[in-house]
């Protein structure tokens, strides 16, 4: 057969239908290996960082700085009870009524009872030490130079607490308290001396009279107003009774009552030299 022949003009209608076919195609069909695409969700906004939160941060991504040390916290000073003073063995205790006064007693190693000699130290006064006794009235302390008597010092927390109002006798260490004793007082007439005196003899009622109890615990104390008629000297003392029921009221010559459990507990607990303290 012979060779077909296109005019010119037929093979340029021809080529350009066939580039716009070309194009139809390729903008119907999806882009290769695509798929249908899924919209991607719109990015959150994030809020700016306040300066608190950019703080939160700093803290978060660093490390905590040690703190400054500071000085050490100072430890309470610890309590060191109430100085009580005898004579050295073998020597006199000298006590006068002021620093350099006359001399009001020469004490040796034995109370008028019987009990070691035994001061509770009140006051201090440069070298001086004054000193609750009952050779002074009621209120009145005796002085005692260490470099004038030999003397053997010692300490004691513990102290004893008369409530004439409460009628009660409370025995303390320190700050706790060991025993709440219901005791009886003066009666109105004999009224129990208030005041601070302390602790001088640990002795058996029976020695005395029944009256006392089982037990007595002398103190330094003077009753100046004494019963008319009484024989029984004027010191005061904590001591038992054969009258348990006047325990708890105003019945006394002046001196605390309390039961003989209590009386001997007394004795157990609280040291000569003991400082006491009575109230109203």
């Amino acid at each position: 057969m012979g060779r077909f022949y296109l005019p010119p003009q037929v093979l340029v209608v021809v080529a350009v239908l066939a580039a716009v076919g070309a194009l139809l195609m390729v903008l119907a069909r999806p882009a290769s290996g695509r798929g249908e695409e899924k919209p991607e969700p719109a990015a959150r906004a994030s809020a700016p960082a306040t300066p608190v939160d950019r703080a939160v941060l700093a803290a978060a991504v660093q490390p905590a700085a040690d703190p400054e040390p500071g000085p050490p916290a100072a430890a309470p000073p610890p309590n060191p009870g109430f100085l009580v003073l005898r004579p050295a063995p073998g020597s006199l205790l000298v006590v006068r009524a002021r620093p350099g006064g006359a001399v009001v007693a020469r004490l040796g190693a034995r109370t008028e009872f019987g009990s070691p000699t035994t001061l509770a130290v009140a006051s201090r006064r440069g070298r001086w030490l004054g000193v609750v006794t009952t050779h002074l009235p009621n209120g009145r302390l005796g002085w005692v130079n260490p470099a004038e008597s030999a003397v053997v010092r010692s300490r004691t927390r513990i102290r004893v607490v008369v409530d004439l109002s409460q009628r009660r006798l409370v025995v303390r260490r320190g700050d706790r308290v060991l025993r709440r004793v219901t005791v009886a007082v003066g009666r109105p007439s004999s009224p129990t001396p208030t005041g601070r005196f302390a602790v001088t003899d640990k002795l058996p009622g029976a020695r005395f009279s029944s009256s006392y109890g089982c037990c007595i615990l002398a103190l330094s104390a003077h009753q100046p107003n004494l019963p008319s008629g009484w024989q029984g000297g004027d010191r005061i003392a904590v001591h038992g009774t054969n009258d348990p029921g006047s325990i708890g009221t105003a019945a006394s010559a002046g001196c605390p009552r309390a039961s003989d459990a209590d009386m001997r507990y007394l004795l157990r607990t609280v040291p000569l030299g003991a400082p006491v303290f009575v109230r109203a």
